[in-house]
């Protein structure tokens, strides 16, 4: 079952069972998804849609951080559950050590030298790690290995 089925499914369920948060949160979704379809004239695979989920958590964790600072917790708690929602959706997580392993691999892999190469490095891993780890973290950590 492609991942725009399971979505529309439990867009179904959320109705049936009158869960409003998730019937909201699956509605926003598949509007970004269907507007995405819209502008670039194609469908979606599930890799595209896991693209269009990793921009929605990143703009409801940077809503968070802003309504936490201007302390409206009650906003912050409604995008904290849109974020528990779409989070539902994406890949199992990767753990530190698979993603060292794998940031190690792709530094040997291009032979990068220095930080001039990082674009290189970072072209190998992103179709490795999309939607299995935070691109910036993983920006960090290969600053890190580089340098070293």
């Amino acid at each position: 079952m492609s991942l725009k089925q399971k979505i529309t499914d439990d867009m179904k369920a959320a109705m049936r069972s009158g869960d409003t948060k998730q019937r909201d949160t699956i509605r926003l979704l598949q509007a970004a998804i269907k507007q995405r379809e819209v502008d670039e004239r194609i469908v979606l695979d599930d890799a595209a849609v896991i693209a269009v989920i990793e921009k929605m958590l990143k703009q409801r964790r940077d809503s968070i951080a802003q309504y936490e600072a201007a302390l409206r917790n009650d906003l912050a708690d409604k995008e904290k559950d849109e974020v528990a929602i779409l989070s539902a959706y994406m890949p199992q997580a990767l753990s530190d050590v698979e993603i060292d392993a794998l940031i190690a691999e792709a530094i040997s892999a291009t032979e990068a030298k220095g930080m001039q190469d990082m674009g290189k490095v970072m072209a190998l891993l992103k179709p490795k790690l999309a939607g299995r780890a935070d691109m910036a973290k993983v920006s960090t950590l290969i600053k890190e290995k580089i340098s070293a």
